[in-house]
């Protein structure tokens, strides 16, 4: 049984304990991405998320491409702490979903609103915040463990050339999602009155 909104909103947390262990089925997932992109908002409706789902192999090629690419740049001496993580923490579950932004759609607005052509790039990563919080919520809601990611731009050449991914879309972030075997950490939460002012 799905967990109401703020039950959801309250345990979805970082996992990064995560197993290849199928508890939800690929089309139950697929569910949730369609839903969320369908029904999350963008300023002026320009629906501007788009999303990539890779499971099983093609999500351990992701993570086996990051540590190829952070290779590169992380020297020798660490790099055995990274691979570690990436493997441990991200390849370890069975699927990662990728997000982006459709930067013709973004242009496209600036070009025919020019009084907002600053606030577009923003209302785009306001959007891709929501789409990002909306799936990883309702990974949650179904029992399943995720974190996010930022491994962008170091992977973004290696992605777009592996996937035949358009030119013009930007990625954002990467969410691997599996089986959660950890359990989170307490979250500290600052005083509410620091936080939230009420006038009437």
């Amino acid at each position: 049984m799905e967990k109401k909104f703020f039950e959801a909103v309250k345990t979805r947390r970082t996992h990064y304990g995560l197993t290849k262990d199928k508890i939800v089925s690929e089309e139950k997932i697929l569910e949730i991405v369609r839903e969320a992109v369908t029904h999350t908002p963008s300023a002026f409706n320009s629906q501007s998320a788009r999303v990539v789902v890779l499971f099983d192999g093609q999500s351990d090629r992701l993570w086996e491409i990051v540590k190829e690419e952070l290779k590169k740049i992380v020297p020798e001496g660490a790099f055995k702490k990274t691979e570690e993580k990436v493997d441990g923490a991200f390849k370890s579950g069975y699927g990662t979903i990728l997000f982006f932004e459709d930067m013709r759609v973004v242009e496209g607005l600036q070009e025919s609103f020019p009084l907002y052509k600053d606030n577009f790039p923003i209302w785009s990563d306001h959007s891709a915040g929501m789409h990002q919080f909306v799936i990883w919520t309702a990974l949650s809601a179904v029992g399943l463990g995720a974190s996010l990611q930022h491994y962008n731009p170091v992977i973004d050449s290696a992605v777009k050339k592996e996937w035949n991914i358009p030119e013009k879309w930007k990625l954002l972030a990467q969410m691997p999602f599996g089986k959660p075997v950890d359990e989170p950490g307490e979250k500290e939460v600052m005083p509410l009155e620091e936080r939230v002012k009420t006038y009437r």
